[in-house]
């Protein structure tokens, strides 16, 4: 690599030797030191899901400043692990450090962003997904070389992980902020109408429903055992008779003007073939009936994505996991971030002739689609 001088600015330039092109070195050191950033922010993220998993920060939370050891009995953790990622924590800026008296304390406008006093802004809930894609990273980059995808047994920690951010939102904003979106659907499920939600997960929101509105009937549909399994257990637990669920791939549906109303939370994307099963949630419904369908809300142009804050993380997790998934059953690969204005249009397709786009305050991720047949 060649080194040139500038006439006017001093400033060196370098000639790329393979290209003969000219290279900004001060805009390639910038861009050196962003990239630093990343790395330690990566880290910052890793500790900062630890820190929800093992309680650390809603320990804090409820702590005065203390030692790394009463921090340690607290939680009831091994202390030394407990030091090292208050280390961490506290070069990050998370938490505050007295060396005089070797004390940590947890600022409580952090904790607003950390615990569960956030409700569904809980930063360190999202931070569990960082994990988890690195978790699946080597298995990823083979597919980079073969193609195909992975399977949700790839990843063990998905539906907890997913129950628990959707549940952060659910529990703020379903039953208030959420089916109200859908005019007079408050009074129709206290009266009492059917319900199906496809792609239920742990089935945490079909359970809310079911307590709030006794007489509807809900049924929860998804093709994981797994999941299935522990919406059952949550809905007996709560002592509900008005909340089924099935393992089902809602792909196959094969419901008849059966519902009055059909939900989808976040399910839509990173299904296999998910034209089917928008097309089958239409023939599920009744005449009248009402779809309403949840998910990532972002644009399907690529360059209107670019001031979304968070936009990097939607195309990292569908490499990791949504789009990876649906390739992985032979799917069409959709993508997180396959935006509202392919939404609307494959909605359109699937028979919807009346589809509104609406907000939720709660959940900036989210876009809010009422469709009805």
């Amino acid at each position: 690599m060649t080194t040139l001088t500038t006439r006017d600015t001093a400033e060196a330039v370098h000639l790329d030797e393979a290209t003969g092109q000219e290279l900004d070195a001060a805009a390639a050191q910038a861009f050196a030191g962003r990239m630093l950033g990343v790395l330690n922010d990566a880290a910052v993220a890793i500790l900062t899901s630890t820190g929800h998993q093992t309680g650390l920060f809603e320990t804090m939370a409820a702590l005065p400043a203390a030692t790394s050891e009463q921090i340690a009995a607290a939680a009831d953790l091994d202390e030394r692990y407990v030091r090292e990622w208050l280390g961490g924590m506290t070069t990050a800026r998370v938490v505050r450090y007295e060396p005089a008296t070797a004390t940590y304390v947890l600022p409580r406008e952090h904790a607003a962003v950390l615990t569960s006093a956030a409700g569904p802004n809980n930063m360190a809930i999202l931070m569990q997904h960082v994990a988890m894609m690195g978790e699946v990273e080597q298995p990823t980059i083979t597919r980079f070389r073969e193609g195909g995808g992975l399977s949700y047994a790839d990843y063990p920690h998905f539906h907890r992980n997913m129950a628990e951010t959707s549940a952060a939102v659910h529990d703020a904003a379903l039953v208030d902020g959420i089916l109200p979106l859908v005019p007079d659907l408050t009074d129709a499920l206290a009266r009492g109408i059917d319900v199906a939600d496809v792609g239920c997960g742990h089935g945490h929101a079909v359970n809310l429903m079911a307590r709030a509105f006794p007489a509807s009937r809900f049924t929860g549909y998804d093709f994981s055992e797994v999941a299935i399994t522990a919406a059952r257990r949550e809905a007996a637990e709560l002592g509900l008779t008005n909340a089924r669920f099935e393992v089902v791939d809602v792909a196959r549906l094969t419901d008849d003007a059966r519902f009055d109303l059909v939900t989808a939370f976040d399910a839509i994307h990173d299904q296999a073939q998910p034209a089917a099963v928008l097309a089958n949630v239409r023939r599920a419904l009744a005449p009248g009936g009402t779809f309403l369908m949840v998910d990532i809300k972002a644009s399907s142009l690529l360059e209107r994505n670019l001031d979304l804050p968070w936009a990097s993380y939607l195309y990292a997790i569908s490499t990791y996991h949504c789009m990876s998934v649906s390739l992985g059953l032979d799917g069409v690969g959709l993508g997180t971030a396959w935006g509202v204005e392919l939404a609307g249009a494959m909605l359109a397709d699937a028979g919807f002739s009346e589809v509104e786009e609406k907000q939720v305050d709660a959940d900036p991720f989210n876009a809010y689609f009422v469709a009805r047949r």
